[in-house]
């Protein structure tokens, strides 16, 4: 599965729900809530992390990635800060994720932001209306899986290629090692 769809993002909001709201459910009557949302939290990111990881034909600094997801995750953890900005700070992460893999330009990693942004809303809204675990993460993986739909680069795909200097150098050097290899070839 190299290029992510919609459907995807569906499938994996789904499951990553389901999973979020059965570890919730079994282990909050042991640790509690609050306990378990901050092991549940870092464990939806690293899943969703490694679904990324899937998607993307780009296998460069994926350990060093995963790496720096870990130390974050790990920090965070360890320092408990309050569970919003806990949240936020994973948010954030998966973010920085995607721009860096998925997005070759600023202004689709800022729609990507905004996209991050309404997910956390949708999240905080499933969660005050429902009281639902299972439909707060899945209304925020499903608006996560829309980031499929913004461009890689909003550039212009039919501007005409900049033209090629007669007298630059390396285009000297280049057709001249061309003419010597036929040469070689030929002879």
């Amino acid at each position: 599965m190299n290029k992510p769809n919609f459907m995807h993002g569906v499938a994996v909001a789904a499951l990553l729900a389901f999973a979020a709201s059965a570890v919730i459910a079994t282990l909050t009557p042991f640790v509690g809530f609050l306990s378990v949302v901050r092991l549940v939290v870092p464990a939806l990111g690293l899943a969703y992390l490694l679904f990324l990881f899937r998607t993307n034909d780009e296998p460069t600094g994926r350990l060093t990635t995963l790496f720096a997801w870990g130390l974050m995750a790990s920090i965070t953890w360890w320092i408990s800060p309050p569970l919003g900005f806990y949240v936020l700070l994973h948010v954030g992460a998966i973010w920085l994720v995607r721009s860096l893999y998925f997005y070759t330009g600023v202004l689709p990693s800022f729609l990507d932001l905004g996209l991050s942004a309404s997910s956390v809303f949708a999240l905080g809204w499933a969660l005050e209306r429902t009281g639902s675990v299972f439909i707060g993460v899945w209304c925020f993986f499903l608006v996560q899986a829309v980031f499929v739909w913004i461009p890689r680069s909003f550039r212009n795909r039919s501007a005409p290629a900049a033209p090629s200097i007669e007298n630059d150098r390396f285009e000297q050097a280049r057709r001249q090692a061309d003419q010597a290899l036929q040469q070689i070839f030929t002879n």
